[in-house]
C-alpha cells in the first residue's frame, strides 16, 4: 500500500467512527455531509491556500533587510510545500506532474503579460525570468494543484462529459486568445459561449461523504473562478503583484478578471481530464456504476 492510500484509509476509518458517533437522522447527516465537504475542499485547497497564507505573512512580517529578498523567499517556500506534500503522501506524483505543467504554462503566459503591461511585480528579486519572479508561476500552480485533488478527492463521475478532443480545441484557443489579443480582435465573448455549448448539458457528480451529488459542470467552474477572483484581491493587497491603478492605493480587481480565471479553468481541467483519462479511462463513469464508500 503506498503512502498515500495508508493515509487516506487512515482518515476513511476516522471519518467512518465520527459519523457512527454523531450521525442520527437527516438533519445531522446534511451537516455532517456539509462538514465533510468543507474538509475536503480544505485538503484540496492545501497547496494554494498555504502559498497565500505565506503572501500575506511575508507583506505583513518579512524584514525589509533580509538577505533574501521576499519573492525569492517565496519561490523556496513553494518548494519546501511541494516536497513536504509529496514525502507526507498527501500529493501524489501525478498531482505533481500536473503542477509542473501548470506551472509552465502559467509562466510562459506570465512573462507575456507583464511584457505587455497587464501587471507587474513591485518588488525586486534574484530568480526571475524576463522580469517575471519564479514564485508566480506556482500561482497557476496551485490552481492545477486543486483540480487535480478535488478530481480524486471528490471521486468526479461525469454525465454527457463532451469530447476531450473537442475541449482540447476549446483549451488551446482560450490560451491563444490569452495573448492575441493584444495584437487583433478579443474573442473571449465568443468562448464563453463556447464553453456553455461544450459543457453546458454535462453534470459532474462528486462525492461529500457517502452519496454522490450532482452539480452542472459550468456552475463549478463559475464558483471556482470566483473564490480564484477573490484570492487574487489578497494576493493584490499584498502587493504580491499589482495592476495598473493599483501603484499607489489598492483597488478591488477588476470583475472582468472573474473572466479570465473562468477562461483558465478550461485549461486546466482539461489538463487534469487528460491526465485522468490516461490513467483510468473511465472519465465517463457514472456514479451509479460504483458503490458508496
Amino acid at each position: 500500500m503506498s503512502r498515500f492510500s495508508a493515509i487516506q484509509s487512515a482518515l476513511s476509518a476516522q471519518r467512518e467512527r465520527l459519523r457512527e458517533r454523531v450521525v442520527g437522522g437527516p438533519w445531522s447527516k446534511a451537516l455532517f455531509e456539509f462538514v465533510s465537504f468543507g474538509i475536503k475542499q480544505g485538503w484540496a485547497c492545501i497547496f494554494g491556500g498555504l502559498l497565500l497564507a505565506l503572501i500575506l505573512a511575508t507583506h505583513l512580517w518579512y524584514p525589509e533587510t533580509a538577505a533574501l529578498s521576499r519573492y525569492d523567499f517565496l519561490v523556496f517556500a513553494a518548494v519546501a510545500i511541494q516536497v513536504l506534500l509529496i514525502a507526507s503522501g498527501l500529493e501524489t506524483w501525478e498531482e505533481a506532474r500536473i503542477i509542473f505543467v501548470f506551472h509552465v504554462v502559467g509562466s510562459v503566459m506570465e512573462v507575456f503579460k507583464t511584457g505587455a503591461g497587464s501587471w507587474i511585480y513591485p518588488e525586486e528579486s534574484f530568480l526571475r525570468v524576463a522580469g517575471v519572479p519564479l514564485f508566480s508561476g506556482f500561482m497557476y500552480a496551485a490552481v492545477g494543484s486543486y483540480l487535480a485533488r478535488v478530481w480524486r478527492i471528490f471521486d468526479f463521475r461525469f454525465d454527457r462529459f463532451p469530447p476531450l478532443w473537442l475541449q482540447g480545441l476549446l483549451a488551446a484557443a482560450i490560451y491563444v486568445n490569452f495573448f492575441s489579443h493584444h495584437y487583433t480582435v478579443d474573442i473571449r465573448y465568443g468562448l464563453f459561449l463556447a464553453t456553455i455549448l461544450i459543457y453546458g448539458r454535462c453534470v459532474v457528480w462528486l462525492r461529500p461523504d457517502e452519496t454522490h451529488r450532482p452539480m452542472p459542470l459550468v456552475i463549478g467552474f463559475g464558483l471556482v473562478a470566483l473564490f480564484i477572483w477573490f484570492a487574487e484581491n489578497l494576493g493584490t493587497l499584498a502587493r504580491a503583484w499589482t495592476y495598473p491603478g493599483q501603484e499607489t492605493v489598492w483597488k478591488l480587481v477588476s470583475p472582468a478578471k472573474f473572466g479570465s480565471w473562468y477562461l483558465l479553468m478550461i485549461i486546466s481541467f482539461v489538463l487534469v481530464a487528460l491526465v485522468h483519462r490516461t490513467r483510468e479511462g473511465r472519465h465517463a463513469e457514472k456514479p451509479a456504476d460504483r458503490e458508496p464508500g
